[in-house]
Order: C-alpha cells, then sequence, then structure tokens
C-alpha cells in the first residue's frame, strides 16, 4: 500500500500515476517508523564510533554481529548518563526509533543508556579502582584515626529513610550526641553530585557546626541502585575529606568504592553508628572498675610502705634510747679527756723538773757537741757552694771560645769583609748586588767602608778565553797590591 499524500496527488500523463516529491517520502517513511516500533524501544547492542561535539549531543553507532544502527542522544539526556560511552562498550538504550532525512538513513534517538547485565558494571568497576588505587586514594596512610567520644555527629543520607532513623536510634542508645543531618538523594543521577558536595559542605564549616566525624550511609540495594557511590566525585571527595570518614553503604556484602576511600568501612548503618561512639553504660562501668582497682592499689601500695616503715623503725630502734647512748659514749670521752689532759701536764712538769735539776757540765757538753756539728755542716756547704761556683765559670768560658769561634768577627780578623746591600741584605752572589747598587763593606773592628757595584762576569772554568782572562786580572792585581777597599772602586 501507499503512504497517502499530505496533499493532493499529481499525475503525469494518462495513467494516473502518483508522483511523490523527496520530502513526501522522507516524512512518509519517518511516520511508517515511529508507528511501526513502539516507543519505548530497548536496543542492546555493542558502542562503536563514539562523538560528543562541541554542542554536548552524543553520536554513536551502535552494532552487532551483522547491521549497524545510528544512535543520537541529546545533550539534557546526555547530561544525566551515569557513565562515560566508549567504543566496545556493550549497552542497553532506549528510545524511539525515527528517521533522519538529511542524509536517509534511520536513526534511535536515545532517552537512557546502561550497561548490559551486571558482568560489564563489574568490569568497568573494577578498571575505576584500579584506576583510582594507582592515585593513592585508597593507601593505608592516608586513613585517619576515628575520636574516642565525638562531640558531633554528621549524617549524609536520605532524610526519608530507615537508615537516619537507626542511626539516631543506635546513637541515642549507646550515648547521646549532637547529629547534624546533610539531605541527599542516595540513588539516581543526581547522587554522586550531591554526596560529593555534603562531604566538602562539611568540611567546609567551623566552629560548633564543624562534625568530629562523618557517616555517609544508605540501606541495601541492588549494583545500580549503588552505583552513586562509585563515581569519582563523592570518592574523591571522602579521600580528601579532613574529618574522619565512615562509609554504611548497603548490607555487609555489598561494596562500593567509597568504602576503600573512606578512613573506616561499617557493614551496616546501625554498625557504623556502633562504631563513632561508645556505650555510656560501659564507660561508666570500666570507669567504676579502675577507680575501685586504683583505691585497691592505693590502699595495697599504703599497706606495703606502712609495713616497711615498720620494720625500718623495729631496725634502728627507740630514736630516745640511741640518743642516750651517743650523749653517754659523749661523756665517757669528755671524762677521759680532762684525765688525760692532766695526766700529759703532769709529764711535761716532770719533764721541766727533771732537766731543771741536771748538772750545768752535762748542758754545756750538749751545747758544744751541737756548736761542732754546725761548723762542720757550715765548712763543707763553703765548700760545695766553691766546687759549683767554679765549673759554672768553667762552663762560661768554654761557651764564650766557642761563641767567639762561631762569630762573625773572627772571619773578619782574618782579613774577609761583610758585603751588605742596602736595607742591611747580605749579598752571598753577584746576582745579589746589581751594577749601580751601593755597598757597605764591613771589617774587622767594626769598621766600614762604601762601594758601589760595577756587575761581574761570571764564567765557567770550561771557557778558554776566560780562564786566561781571570789569571791575567788576578796577576795585574797582585802587582798593583790593591787595599781591599779598592776591590770595587
Amino acid at each position: 500500500s501507499q503512504e497517502p499524500a499530505a496533499q493532493e496527488p499529481r499525475t503525469e500523463g494518462g495513467d494516473n500515476q502518483v508522483i511523490w516529491s523527496v520530502s513526501e517520502i522522507a516524512a512518509a517513511v519517518r511516520r511508517r517508523l515511529e508507528s511501526g516500533f513502539a516507543a519505548p524501544l530497548r536496543v542492546r547492542g555493542e558502542l562503536g564510533r563514539v562523538s560528543q561535539p562541541g554542542s554536548g549531543h552524543l553520536y554513536m553507532d551502535i552494532k552487532d554481529a551483522d547491521a549497524v544502527l545510528a544512535g543520537v542522544m541529546w545533550r539534557p539526556a546526555a547530561a544525566r548518563l551515569r557513565l562515560r560511552p566508549a567504543a566496545g562498550m556493550e549497552v542497553v538504550c532506549t528510545g524511539r526509533l525515527t528517521s533522519y532525512a538529511a542524509q536517509s538513513r534511520y536513526q534511535l534517538i536515545i532517552e537512557h543508556m546502561e550497561l548490559a547485565g551486571k558482568g560489564a558494571l563489574m568490569a568497568m568497576l573494577d578498571a575505576r579502582r584500579l584506576q583510582l588505587a594507582q592515585e593513592g586514594l585508597f593507601a593505608e596512610e592516608r586513613k585517619k584515626p576515628l575520636p574516642f567520644l565525638p562531640q558531633c555527629i554528621g549524617v549524609i543520607t536520605s532524610p526519608s529513610g530507615a537508615v537516619l532513623r537507626d542511626i539516631v536510634q543506635r546513637v541515642g542508645a549507646r550515648f547521646a550526641r549532637r547529629i547534624v543531618v546533610w539531605p541527599v538523594r542516595v540513588q539516581g543521577e543526581t547522587c554522586a553530585a550531591e554526596v560529593a558536595r555534603a562531604i566538602k559542605g562539611f568540611n567546609a564549616k567551623q566552629g560548633a557546626e564543624r562534625p568530629d566525624v562523618l557517616i555517609v550511609a544508605r540501606g541495601g540495594g541492588s549494583l545500580e541502585d549503588l552505583w552513586g557511590f562509585n563515581e569519582e566525585e563523592p570518592v574523591r571527595a571522602a579521600a580528601a575529606s579532613t574529618i574522619p570518614l565512615v562509609s554504611a553503604i548497603g548490607h555487609e556484602t555489598d561494596y562500593v568504592l567509597l568504602d576503600y576511600a573512606a578512613d573506616e568501612r561499617a557493614a551496616t548503618p546501625s554498625a557504623a553508628a556502633e562504631r563513632v561512639v561508645p556505650v555510656r553504660e560501659e564507660l561508666l562501668h570500666r570507669t567504676e572498675s579502675l577507680a575501685l582497682r586504683l583505691r585497691r592499689g592505693g590502699l595495697r601500695l599504703l599497706a606495703h610502705k606502712r609495713t616497711a616503715l615498720a620494720a625500718c623503725a623495729r631496725a634502728l630502734g627507740q630514736p630516745r634510747e640511741r640518743l642516750n647512748m651517743r650523749a653517754q659514749r659523749l661523756d665517757d670521752a669528755g671524762a677521759r679527756l680532762a684525765q688525760a689532759l692532766k695526766q700529759h701536764w703532769q709529764a711535761l712538769g716532770m719533764r721541766l723538773e727533771a732537766a731543771s735539776r741536771a748538772p750545768l757540765g752535762l748542758i754545756q757538753l750538749r751545747l758544744r757537741e751541737a756548736d761542732a756539728q754546725f761548723r762542720q755542716i757550715a765548712r763543707l756547704l763553703r765548700r760545695a757552694l766553691a766546687h759549683g761556683w767554679q765549673l759554672r765559670q768553667q762552663r762560661l768560658r768554654e761557651a764564650q771560645r766557642a761563641l767567639s769561634l762561631l762569630s762573625h768577627e773572627s772571619v773578619l780578623q782574618r782579613g774577609f769583609a761583610l758585603v751588605l746591600a742596602p736595607g742591611d741584605r747580605l749579598v752571598r752572589r753577584t746576582e745579589d748586588a746589581p751594577r749601580g747598587t751601593r755597598l757597605r763593606l764591613q771589617l774587622a773592628g767594626n769598621q766600614a767602608l762604601a762601594a758601589r757595584s760595577e756587575g761581574a762576569h761570571v764564567t765557567s772554568g770550561r771557557e778558554k778565553n776566560g780562564g786566561a782572562r781571570a789569571k791575567s786580572v788576578n796577576s795585574a792585581r797582585r802587582k798593583k797590591n790593591l787595599r781591599q777597599n779598592d776591590l770595587f772602586a
């Protein structure tokens, strides 16, 4: 059957054949496609080419082993995507089938896209977990310890669910603390952004409004329901949080990427509440137990010290008795001292009396013996002093003779002279006194002559003419019998 035209049919010739325009054919095909496939249409396939120009729309190919279907996702729908489409990804797309007249092709207008099956989701989850782990977001050294007794607890969850009620009840039953709730959606397209914003918002608070610990909580659900907590945005926010954070997402067997980035993971929201606050009754019981142990320990220590003090007192005896014994010993020593002094004075008096009764001749004999001993010692001392003086004079004379032999004066006495340049610098070689240098000749007897250097020609013994010239000069000087002060005239 033919699609009826929007306007009256046009005929040519006599056969009454209907003539279609290109736009009419495109519109008819579009209406037939849209009416033939009821929306919403779900299509499963593998993504081929995927592109997103600056307009924000997504263009892709959906293919299987035998065919390729063009797909378009307009910008509003693309902004709501929870996954990033890539070539090779197996997806299930929901939309409506239509045609694109400009290129004479049919295409799928996609409203929603999801991965095909949990296997693909888990593969994506593992790849993202490895990437974030390589960045160090899950490192143990980044994790912070939870406070022992927080004053304020921040809870990030849905305010309408049973999770918040469970946390409040468990905290109130264990140790009532102040709870601040930041309401968020715990599933859906905006879940990840809202959770990340809540974590950053709590960290930005100051003073009494800033919680001491955070709890991100949600009840159980499917992998798709919990997918918002696998997104990079809340995971990175949890890793960057300066407030200790406890993750309580799903049931005990549910794991999301936020669990790895959190400082601690709780199996359930109730377990998270139990982890952040202790039981008040247990603390009181423990405090009373420690106080009782402290009192008992103090009593035992006091009894031990008393026993030790009694033992020391028994070993020391009565202090008054020890003082009395010391006083008695002091009295005995005083009595003995007085008796000893009396006996000493008596002995001295007896010696003095015996000396006064001794004959005078004995005393004179003792004096003469002492005088003779003194005179002998004086003679020996004078002899030793004289001998020592002679030895020192002899050593002095020998030192003077040696000094005279080593002195330059003895050399000058033998006819030599010292040649001194300005500044009393000694001239040893002709190079030390260039031509024109004023010289001073020091002779024996501290006499000095002034002279001027005329230079000298130094020759070696191997030069023939030089040797003959030196001999002629020496013979001429011996004939003239030049004086010493005429050598450099």
